[in-house]
């Protein structure tokens, strides 16, 4: 256990083309679920929480950690399950997170192992389960399946975010040149697509979703091979980073080396934090990046591309 905790952060500093590392963690029953390492800041013991007032019981107190005053989240509680008891709460351990600008601690019973693997190897939830859950992949480890939660949309559920789009930045001008445009959102998790689309869609452009790398990948191969021009169908691509199947750092590569579709505007788009997005953008030759998740700076971004190609 001491040698999950210490290497943590370490590995956080990481990040490989398709490549994937989680920390596998269990809650009230055998059932393994996994995080993203390069959303995860440290692991640590649960410490002594400071209550607040609160909406949700899901919320247990606050926990300061390194001169910070972090929000804890019993993780059992807020996906649907029984939450951990009172008296159980100094047995437990913290996953320090950043998701979409917003630092949270996770509780959890227990914090197993680093499983280090590729985007590849990571499948969508079966159709059959419907889409009232918080799964947003599964990955077959040791004959069992690892459920890797949908973070986005537990947090959409506490912190309900507006999607709409300001005056100032979508004036009725731009509205009108928005609508002559349209934009291909790639996202795994159901609620990043959901607000991205209401922004754009907001903004007045026309939107398509693709639920991950393979899938957007396999789309513009198609309309190419219908000989339709998807440079000149799509004003841009927002992506997100991490996704089962094929990764956006990966999606971006191999859109460009596709002479066909080398010149399509992308944007990554990720809730992941810290330099080597930047790093990784230029890279793999995206045009852009761009935090999770604010309405007025993603319409921003498609504003300004607006503008670019009305003065080419």
């Amino acid at each position: 256990m001491s040698g999950i905790l210490d290497t943590v952060n370490l590995r956080t500093q990481m990040v490989g083309q398709n490549r994937l590392e989680l920390l596998l963690f269990g809650l009230e029953t055998n059932q393994k679920y996994g995080i993203n390492v390069f959303k995860v800041r440290e692991v640590l013991q649960c410490p002594e929480l400071t209550e607040v007032p609160r909406q949700t019981t899901a919320i247990k107190g606050m926990a300061h950690i390194r001169g910070e005053t972090i929000p804890v989240l019993d993780l059992s509680e807020a996906i649907g399950r029984r939450p951990i008891p009172e008296e159980d709460l100094p047995k437990t351990f913290l996953i320090v997170a950043e998701y979409n600008r917003r630092t949270l601690a996770f509780m959890v019973r227990k914090v197993d192992r680093i499983l280090n693997t590729q985007w590849d190897q990571i499948m969508a939830p079966p159709a059959e389960i419907g889409n009232e859950n918080y799964l947003t992949a599964v990955f077959e480890y040791e004959n069992r399946l690892v459920e890797i939660l949908d973070v986005e949309q537990i947090l959409a559920d506490l912190y309900p975010m507006s999607t709409h789009v300001s005056d100032e930045v979508a004036t009725s001008e731009v509205r009108e040149k928005a609508r002559e445009h349209h934009v291909l959102i790639v996202d795994d998790s159901a609620v990043a697509r959901k607000q991205m689309q209401r922004s754009l869609e907001d903004l007045g452009v026309k939107v398509s979703v693709a639920n991950n790398g393979r899938q957007a990948l396999d789309l513009l191969k198609d309309l190419l091979d219908k000989n339709i021009n998807v440079e000149e169908l799509f004003l841009m691509v927002v992506s997100d980073i991490e996704m089962p199947e094929m990764d956006g750092y990966t999606l971006t590569s191999m859109i460009r080396e596709d002479k066909r579709m080398a010149g399509l505007h992308v944007v990554l788009h990720t809730s992941l934090s810290g330099g080597f997005n930047v790093s990784m953008v230029k890279k793999v030759g995206a045009d852009g990046f761009l935090a999770k998740f604010n309405p007025n700076e993603l319409a921003g971004v498609v504003v300004n591309r607006i503008h670019q190609v009305e003065q080419n």
